[in-house]
């Protein structure tokens, strides 16, 4: 179930839940973001060889997994990719998402030399704008049933 972000409106998901220490990295997004769910069917695209998994932040293994590796998402505003046991977080996070798809996004790797202050304050404006540029939308993104073994409930 997902939660509409300052309401007690439950929001339906689909998928299945697996565990929170599985083995392939898990991107924890903003399931209300138009921006967030339009980079998500990005990475699907992007992702042919399924590595990533998907879980919205609203959703109860969403929050389990903030739970675990201690992540106040409000004071964050930020999405996460959770790999080898560990969270990323803002700039770091986008960098390790664009590491693990094809060649051709590897230059994005460069930017690991951008000061991380600078890094974070770039995602910062972008993620605490992103409901007035991009809109929001009153319930979780549904995957198709060919994505929804991908989707953490």
């Amino acid at each position: 179930m997902c939660r509409q972000a300052g309401t007690n409106k439950r929001i339906e998901t689909v998928g299945n839940f697996a565990p929170v220490n599985n083995d392939k990295p898990i991107i924890l997004f903003d399931g209300i973001c138009n921006f967030c769910n339009a980079m998500v069917n990005f990475i699907i695209r992007q992702d042919k060889k399924n590595v990533f998994l998907f879980a919205a932040l609203q959703s109860e293994s969403g929050k389990k997994m903030l739970e675990q590796y201690k992540i106040d998402w409000k004071a964050n505003d930020s999405f996460v990719v959770i790999e080898n046991g560990k969270a990323f977080t803002k700039g770091n996070a986008a960098l390790k998402l664009y590491n693990k798809l094809p060649w051709y996004w590897k230059w994005t790797q460069i930017f690991w030399i951008v000061p991380k202050f600078i890094r974070d304050w770039v995602y910062n404006v972008i993620a605490k704008n992103r409901y007035r540029w991009f809109g929001r939308t009153e319930e979780c993104m549904a995957p198709t049933a060919e994505m929804r073994n991908r989707f953490l409930e």
